[in-house]
């Protein structure tokens, strides 16, 4: 890349116990891009977004923000450097408003104006949430809830935000609607990672995709490019 990677990951290799899931994984992601990692159920993909956050130690190779390594960083370190996870099932907390969920994405923080702007950012980008801020968060739809996770990684104020599977249980206009948002959110200088077993979604909304199969990086390039590929569309879309 012409460009520094805000995001570079060499020769990853991770696992659970004895069990092997990525092999060998190396990706990058520059700042301002739209990433997305494309597999089916199973191919290590979510294992790879803990990998990055700090949630999963790895076995070896090396994952670096902005030419700082975080390959043995703690999750509150990586929230530090930059990258905020939005995990696979939202992860809200449940009993909580929704207005509590969205400020413990600024657990680390102490600028305490500037977090309050950004909270008024995110009912802004979201006005269902400003509506419901006083509202359990496990009482939103599926959609809803997903808006609150995206909005509590963004009071972090990352400068990467890692999305694992944006669609899961959604209805597909809340995906349209919630991809919308990305692109919102990217135009405002956040790189995004996404992972996604809604192949065509992830490669409609991205610049560049990586494709993994069995925990490894089997393809690469333009999402534009890998979305024509007939490999890809056989084996993901169930088109020739």
């Amino acid at each position: 890349m012409s460009v520094s990677p805000i995001l570079a990951i060499t020769g990853l290799q991770a696992g659970y116990g004895d069990v092997q899931v990525l092999w060998d994984v190396s990706l990058e992601v520059a700042p301002g891009e739209i990433v997305c990692i494309v597999g089916s159920n199973g191919a290590g993909k979510s294992t790879l977004m803990r990998c990055i956050s700090g949630l999963l130690p790895i076995k070896s190779g090396s994952i670096q923000a902005d030419g700082k390594p975080l390959a043995s960083a703690r999750p509150a370190d990586v929230v530090n450097a930059g990258i905020a996870h939005v995990p696979e099932g939202r992860r809200l907390f449940r009993a909580m408003s929704v207005r509590d969920n969205l400020l413990m994405g600024a657990y680390l923080r102490d600028d305490k104006a500037a977090i309050s702007a950004d909270l008024e950012r995110v009912y802004a980008m979201f006005p269902i949430l400003s509506e419901r801020r006083r509202q359990d968060a496990g009482t939103l739809s599926g959609g809803e809830q997903q808006m609150c996770a995206i909005g509590r990684g963004l009071m972090a104020r990352p400068s990467l935000l890692l999305i694992d599977e944006l669609s899961l249980g959604l209805a597909p206009r809340a995906v349209e609607q919630l991809a919308d948002s990305l692109r919102e959110i990217n135009r405002g200088g956040v790189a995004i990672l996404l992972v996604e077993q809604d192949v065509m979604s992830a490669l409609e909304l991205a610049q560049r995709a990586y494709v993994i199969e069995r925990g490894r990086i089997t393809m690469s390039g333009q999402a534009a490019t890998l979305a024509s590929d007939p490999a890809v569309r056989e084996a993901y879309m169930g088109l020739s």
